[in-house]
């Protein structure tokens, strides 16, 4: 059976500064093929020490167990700053606690069921798009952002993707990651924090120009709370959700934080993840066949058919696992450790891989197979509870994963009911990590209509 395209892997050993270029330009294929099999690996720079660890019960400790003693590194937030400020992605400690008091409230159990009609708006608009380039080769990768950015704009803020702002912010949003490298040099070196960070000129353009954009919604949205005519989204909870312990809410500049995360961290993902399911489905065809049947019970906005879907979520599933879309997060040791055989100063950086955990050749039965029935396996729900994490894990975890489980799903059978997608004369797609893991030239994709 044909693979799944993988990143190849640099050798095993590489002088700094080579391996510092090579991060630089993908992370993924920066790394030694031994990660996929090592418990834990230690990298020395002549400022730091980091370690990768993939040994489940270390995963759960960092995680889980004892998340207060290993706060968000700064490091891969130095890149990405001057889009989102002091958002929840980037913040640590009593900041972070109170901005998810705030935020969490907002999908909570039955807001996913509030958001669905206009889940389901964005996904059929996302069809008819491609209703009117059936016959013909697309990008889908243009076509998930597309379809990504007007669920979060529907959801968010109770516009489309075609109203004036959301489009400047869209528009705007894909020259940023063009020109956003993941690591920018704060990541290598310790700077001071009085010290400018070296940011392109672009990127620092590009993130002024969207948070500017993302302050008028906001703007408006708090001028409509304060006259009553305000629409029941979740900008709306969002803004109106008081901090259980202080009674503040967030103010404009907050907001803006916010936002730009959740555009972030909820369109930037699921594009990448729906263009790698609808590449898989094209490179599978009997699943791809699979889902379309499945998909023959959409029939407008009910929620209950999500339960339906159960094929279509399973292949979703498998996607995350072998494409996750944020494939690394760095932690920082608050005091000194012990792991394994290893001292971990205080300081140090742990690399935590949903890319390598969950191709990791010790664990998973096939690891680099497509195999979307693994889940219904001992092997797969074992790795499912120990090494799976597309959307971290523990207090961290992500806010809007339910969210993402009923999004991805619901876009990949809304177009698989009405259209099949096949493989081009195109060379397979490399997988390589920009902002997120996405194909190093595009997912070319014959679409027509069944």
């Amino acid at each position: 059976m044909t693979l799944p395209p993988k990143p190849p892997s640099r050798p095993d050993k590489v002088s700094l500064w080579r391996y510092v270029r090579l991060f630089r330009r993908d992370l993924l294929s920066a790394q030694p093929a031994r990660l996929y099999r090592a418990w834990m690996a230690e990298f020395r720079t002549p400022f730091f020490r980091s370690y990768l660890l993939n040994q489940p019960d270390l995963v759960d400790l960092v995680l889980k167990e004892r998340p207060d003693d290993f706060p968000k590194s700064d490091r891969i937030g130095e890149g990405l700053r001057p889009l989102l400020g002091n958002s929840l992605f980037l913040t640590n400690g009593e900041t972070w606690k109170r901005q998810r008091r705030i935020i969490d409230p907002a999908f909570e159990g039955g807001r996913l069921r509030d958001t669905f009609t206009a889940m389901w708006q964005a996904a059929d608009a996302a069809a008819k798009r491609l209703d009117k380039r059936a016959g013909e080769v697309v990008e889908i990768e243009a076509e998930t952002s597309h379809a990504a950015a007007d669920v979060i704009f529907r959801t968010l803020f109770s516009i489309p993707i075609e109203h004036e702002v959301a489009t400047e912010v869209f528009d705007e949003f894909r020259r940023y990651q063009r020109g956003q490298p993941i690591l920018n040099l704060a990541a290598f070196i310790p700077l001071p924090r009085w010290m400018p960070r070296l940011h392109r000129k672009s990127t620092r353009a590009s993130a002024a120009r969207i948070r500017d954009l993302i302050t008028r919604l906001t703007r408006d949205r708090m001028a409509a709370i304060d006259a009553g005519t305000a629409p029941d989204d979740l900008a709306t909870k969002i803004m109106t959700t008081a901090d259980p312990q202080t009674g503040e809410t967030f103010d404009t500049e907050e907001m803006v934080d916010q936002v730009a995360i959740f555009f972030l961290a909820g369109h930037e993902t699921s594009a990448s993840a729906l263009a790698w399911a609808l590449y898989l489905m094209a490179l599978y065809p009997d699943w791809q066949d699979r889902l379309a049947a499945e998909a023959q019970v959409l029939d407008g906005p009910d929620f209950a058919v999500m339960s339906k879907l159960r094929l279509s979520r399973d292949v979703f599933r498998e996607t995350l696992r072998l494409y996750p879309p944020v494939p690394m997060m760095v932690r920082e040791a608050a005091c000194p450790e012990h792991f394994r055989d290893r001292d971990i100063k205080k300081g140090s950086q742990l690399v935590l891989s949903p890319w390598h955990l969950h191709r990791h050749e010790r664990l998973w039965d096939r690891p680099d197979d497509f195999d979307p029935d693994r889940w219904h396996t001992e092997n797969g729900k074992a790795c499912a509870r120990s090494a799976y994490m597309p959307f971290s894990a523990g207090a961290r975890v992500c806010t809007g994963a339910g969210f993402a489980m009923v999004e991805g799903p619901l876009i990949l059978s809304r177009i698989l009911r009405d259209f099949r997608v096949t493989l081009t004369d195109a060379p397979p797609p490399v997988p390589v990590a920009h902002l997120t893991v996405r194909s190093d030239r595009g997912i070319p994709l014959m679409v027509s209509r069944r």
